[in-house]
């Protein structure tokens, strides 16, 4: 299945039938527009002719049965391909007009004569073009099938953003996998040579071994030393991150495979990967695995934003 962006534009330009009362051979020209981004859930909004008011219904039923998420605008203009040409004024028009005029006048001798820009005005008022239900729903279809083409072209280079983020996401764990054990023995080592200077700094001032480690054998604080540094070693170990930065990784990776309506998950699934990047850096007691979390967090971050457009 595609993998569908909410992000797109669409537009359709029709000529159907026009129903006009003085020329009904005339034709109407219908476009509808429809814009969509991001959003948590499907919001739906419409900019519809009074003409045009009944077909809300069944328009807000076609784009609930193909959209799934994102704020939706659809608009529709409806315009008589005569308005494209001069108005061409009926003689009956004419003398209703004059009629009223001079009847104005003859109670109002000061009013002005109308100029013939106001006259066309006044004319073209009552050749009002009205579009078919049928055909705005017909041309609607076309437009919604413009627009899911369109995001599923977004999809695609979504798509294509997460798989390289998600390599190179990998490649920095691959970095990150072999340093953990030499990071892990070298700072167990260093916490054993501070126990051990410690102690014997409290020997100097105490005088005393005995005194100093208060009648415990020097045998029980070795031991003791150890257990501190295995805890140390333990909580500084970022193996298991590693490993589940790679799982969620693998799963992000089969989702974009699978494609659907996979926005949520993927959301999801950044957020823990972005656990798992914090856990590493605060863990970390390199040098290297900092700067290694730093990228990831860049990476993560990058990933985070392109999800909240997919569907």
């Amino acid at each position: 299945m595609p993998v569908y962006s909410m992000t797109g534009y669409a537009s359709t330009l029709a000529r159907t039938p026009a129903q006009t009362p003085e020329k009904p051979e005339d034709e109407a020209a219908l476009s509808v527009e429809i814009r969509s981004v991001n959003g948590r859930f499907l919001d739906l909004g419409f900019k519809l002719p009074e003409e045009l008011r009944g077909t809300e219904p069944a328009l807000r039923e076609m784009l609930t049965g193909a959209l799934k998420r994102g704020k939706v605008e659809l608009r529709m203009l409806t315009r008589s391909t005569v308005e494209t040409t001069w108005p061409s004024p009926q003689p009956k028009a004419l003398t209703e007009l004059a009629w009223l005029q001079a009847q104005v006048q003859a109670q109002m001798p000061q009013a002005r004569a109308l100029s013939v820009q106001e006259v066309l005005q006044w004319c073209s008022r009552g050749q009002t073009t009205t579009v078919t239900d049928d055909a705005a729903l017909q041309t609607a279809r076309q437009c919604l099938k413009a627009l899911l083409e369109s995001r599923e072209r977004e999809g695609e280079k979504l798509v294509a953003i997460l798989t390289d983020r998600t390599q190179r996401l990998r490649v920095l764990a691959a970095q990150a996998e072999p340093l953990v054990p030499a990071v892990v023995q070298k700072q167990q080592a260093r916490f054993l040579q501070r126990w051990q200077e410690a102690l014997a700094s409290a020997d100097g001032v105490a005088g005393a071994a005995g005194a100093a480690g208060g009648g415990i054998p020097p045998q029980a604080l070795q031991e003791r030393a150890l257990q501190e540094a295995a805890t140390y070693a333990i909580r500084i170990d970022v193996a298991e991150e590693l490993s589940r930065l790679m799982a969620h990784l693998d799963e992000i990776d089969r989702l974009l495979a699978q494609g659907g309506e996979l926005g949520k998950r993927l959301d999801f699934l950044i957020q823990e990967l972005h656990r798992e990047a914090n856990t590493l850096g605060s863990k970390s007691a390199a040098l290297e695995l900092t700067g290694i979390s730093v990228e990831m967090k860049v990476l993560i971050e990058q990933m985070r934003e392109q999800v909240q457009n997919i569907e």
